[in-house]
């Protein structure tokens, strides 16, 4: 239930957590922590986790939360220029007039009929299954 060893860390959380404790000694007392290492920590954040990233840091959960939720929010709209791209909608091919179609009927006499059509106009189907339940061709 105590601590984690520093040496349990992974090394890019490691390297950090002593990038913070640098600027811990060299601050002055209320300075709030730079934006380079909070890009760094919600960096970090993405592959270790909030919770555990802000722990090895000794930083505020929520904090590290909200920018982590915030950098999502602003790189789902991607700027023109950059070459990553993580959804691409492609546009479907128009519809076309002719169609394809297949179907089968059964009535309870046991008389079967099936229709395959290809690259012609779909047929009224409602029509053609009536005719064929009343026994018109």
């Amino acid at each position: 239930m105590g601590t984690r060893k520093t040496d349990e860390l992974p090394a890019r959380l490691e390297n950090l957590r002593r990038r913070f404790e640098r600027w811990r000694q060299a601050r002055h007392l209320g300075t709030r922590i730079p934006e380079t290492l909070w890009a760094a920590a919600v960096k970090v954040a993405r592959s270790y986790g909030i919770s555990q990233t802000a722990r090895a840091l000794r930083i505020d959960y929520y904090s590290l939360k909200t920018r982590v939720e915030e950098e999502k929010s602003s790189s789902c709209a991607t700027p023109e220029g950059t070459s990553e791209v993580t959804f691409l909608e492609l546009a479907a091919p128009a519809r076309s007039v002719l169609g394809e179609c297949i179907l089968e009927l059964q009535d309870a006499a046991g008389a079967k009929m099936r229709v395959e059509l290809r690259g012609f106009p779909t047929p009224d189907l409602a029509a053609l299954t009536r005719s064929f339940r009343e026994g018109k061709p």
